[in-house]
């Protein structure tokens, strides 16, 4: 399968990021790409944290949700809608929420953030806690006789989760994500290349990546990676696209000459 890591600058401006995803869409699927996938917060980066409340949706109807689900339909499509903001349960709390749409354009997955990302080194400092409600649940689902996993960023440093996910093992990890330009440049590949060796399948990593309107700067670099590790593309910073193939065939290779998924123990 094709699939395609759609990498943005995203804005404070919703209309502003759907029209580039719109674009980005477009883009991938005239390339042939089958599945793609979007950034985590592709639909806002806002000036505030707390912004995220302001454009919040409930779930399975909103006007971001439904522009995705129409391109999906529109371009015949996987489409792994980066992540957008959905109310939670907790008043003044949203989930970070990464939505699947098939080339119908329904809705066929729904992934919550478990992972909330802090940091601070005295100069950067962030904490998703202060309005995200996290997630509890793993989520994998079927595309076109693949299996998908999905996750969010910070989850990314959490090898448990995806050993999770390995049961039944993935074709595909889906890694949307808002990488900070000091930690990207530090973990990112590092982070993204063991996943895939030691899943021993392809990972579709998809960022923001670029100076944002809020001063703010993400690592960008999304990746397609294969199950030995080796990075099939790369697109370093700004708006376009990073595409590549899920192979069944160089997947049993890796799988066979090596199988490390089949040793497990614990």
């Amino acid at each position: 399968m094709n699939i395609a890591a759609l990498q943005m600058v995203s804005t404070p401006d919703v209309d502003r990021n759907l029209d580039t995803a719109r674009q980005l869409i477009a883009q991938a699927a005239d390339a042939g790409a089958r599945l793609l996938a979007l950034p985590e917060y592709f639909c806002l980066m806002g000036l505030r944290d707390d912004d995220k409340l302001r454009i919040a949706e409930r779930d399975g109807d909103g006007p971001i949700q439904n522009a995705l689900a129409e391109a999906a339909a529109r371009h015949g499509v996987w489409l792994v809608g980066g992540t957008l903001p959905l109310l939670a349960a907790t008043p003044g709390r949203v989930r970070n929420a990464c939505c699947v749409w098939n080339p119908q354009g329904e809705r066929v997955a729904r992934y919550d953030k478990i992972h909330l990302f802090a940091f601070d080194n005295g100069r950067e400092s962030y904490d998703e806690a202060r309005v995200l409600e996290a997630g509890d649940t793993l989520v994998a689902f079927e595309a076109d006789g693949l299996r998908v996993g999905l996750s969010i960023c910070y989850d990314l440093r959490f090898p448990e989760l995806y050993r999770q996910l390995m049961h039944p093992p993935c074709d595909l990890l889906v890694v949307p994500a808002a990488f900070t330009y000091t930690t990207g440049q530090a973990h990112w590949e590092l982070l993204l290349r063991a996943r895939a060796v030691e899943n021993q399948c392809t990972v579709l990593a998809v960022a923001q990546g670029g100076l944002h309107e809020n001063g703010r700067r993400t690592w960008g670099h999304s990746m397609v990676i294969d199950p030995w590790g080796e990075v099939q593309a790369v697109l370093a910073e700004g708006p376009g696209l990073a595409q590549g193939e899920v192979s069944l065939a160089r997947r049993d290779a890796v799988r066979s000459q090596l199988p490390a998924l089949a040793h497990r123990r614990l």
